[in-house]
């Protein structure tokens, strides 16, 4: 997605080698024009796909999981990283390290949102090590449900993540792959 491309270039900035800020994009401002684009992309690359729900993580995952399933025009589900007074005692839970934040959480879906009659499309923003989305998809594959694939706004192609998942046969759609960071420079897969 060019847009998408042009975009990283002008307002992401390099943390290190290995880290990518996209605080003007996605995980602190959200450009509503842009991020209704890549819900529409996430669409369109699934539109042979007959999803029921869009799932996601909390929290930088849910603007574009909110435009892809307002595309679909199905309901989105967000798995809560917090556990509440309210939360279902009876949901899903899995433990996942997060590579952002250096610390481990739970990731939790009630299962009255998630069941065995359930076709999902798992959107997120970004993917480096893949930790969150392996937890959520062994999340999905407790409940039944059937995974359509995941929609990547950026994969981080340098790391593990997204190419594990592929490698378990599961389809992985990326808006943007960054190829490297070395030097300080942004570098797209071609």
């Amino acid at each position: 997605m060019e847009l998408l491309k042009e975009r990283i270039l002008r307002e992401a900035s390099i943390l290190n080698q290995d880290v990518l800020k996209l605080d003007a994009l996605l995980n602190h401002q959200v450009d509503p024009l842009l991020t209704l684009e890549m819900g529409k992309e996430f669409a369109r690359l699934y539109a042979e796909t007959p999803i029921t729900k869009v799932i996601t993580v909390e929290s930088s995952g849910i603007p574009v999981a909110f435009t892809t399933a307002m595309a679909l025009n199905v309901p989105l589900v967000f798995a809560r990283r917090k556990k509440t007074l309210i939360a279902d005692p009876d949901a899903y839970i899995e433990r996942v390290p997060s590579f952002t934040k250096g610390i481990v959480t739970d990731i939790m879906v009630s299962r009255q949102f998630l069941t065995s009659t359930d076709t999902v499309l798992f959107i997120d923003d970004i993917i480096a090590n893949g930790d969150a989305a392996r937890g959520l998809i062994k999340i999905i594959e407790r409940s039944g449900a059937k995974l359509a694939g995941l929609g990547i706004v950026v994969e981080k192609s340098f790391q593990a993540g997204a190419r594990t998942i592929r490698e378990q046969g599961i389809r992985v759609e990326s808006l943007a792959k960054i190829a490297s960071l070395e030097g300080g420079k942004i570098r797209f897969e071609t």
